[in-house]
């Protein structure tokens, strides 16, 4: 039980370092001449860099609430179930910690996909998606399956 304790924990937080570093870095489109992410698109032309920041749409401020939500019902989940972990009755389920974590994972699915339907408005098509982008999307499935995971989990002693 110990190491099923463990391994949903290790889980929990990978997912919310993907969450955390996918929000934060630069770089959720990159080429060499640009960068863009979530609160700034810069551009290098002629030696001289200029960015602009991201209140130019409404869809690009809905993805920085789903991320931040994301991480927000993420970290509650993890402190969540270190609370239950001890009130919890013995043969209760974690409920409430796998609803937020699976909220979570909704968020950041939302985010993502608003951002892949919406990024032509933020810069131009041809360029490639960035490690944070993909991060985003690897920390979908993760935060899923730990919520699901504490769903079917019960206590026990």
């Amino acid at each position: 039980m110990l190491l099923l304790l463990l391994g949903i924990v290790v889980l929990h937080v990978a997912a919310l370092v993907l969450l955390f570093v996918s929000t934060i870095v630069s770089a959720w489109v990159v080429n060499p001449n640009s960068s863009s992410d979530l609160w700034t698109n810069c551009t290098t032309a002629n030696g001289q860099s200029k960015c602009d920041p991201a209140d130019t749409g409404v869809w690009i401020q809905a993805v920085q609430a789903l991320m931040i939500l994301s991480i927000i019902f993420s970290f509650l989940s993890l402190f969540l179930f270190f609370c239950q972990l001890f009130t919890l009755q013995k043969g209760g389920r974690f409920f409430l910690t796998g609803a937020f974590q699976i909220f979570a994972s909704l968020f950041v699915m939302s985010g993502a996909i608003i951002y892949t339907v919406m990024n032509f408005e933020w810069v131009h098509e041809s360029q490639p998606y960035g490690f944070s982008y993909i991060l985003a999307w690897v920390a979908f499935p993760l935060a899923f399956i730990s919520g699901l995971i504490y769903v079917i989990l019960r206590k026990r002693e």
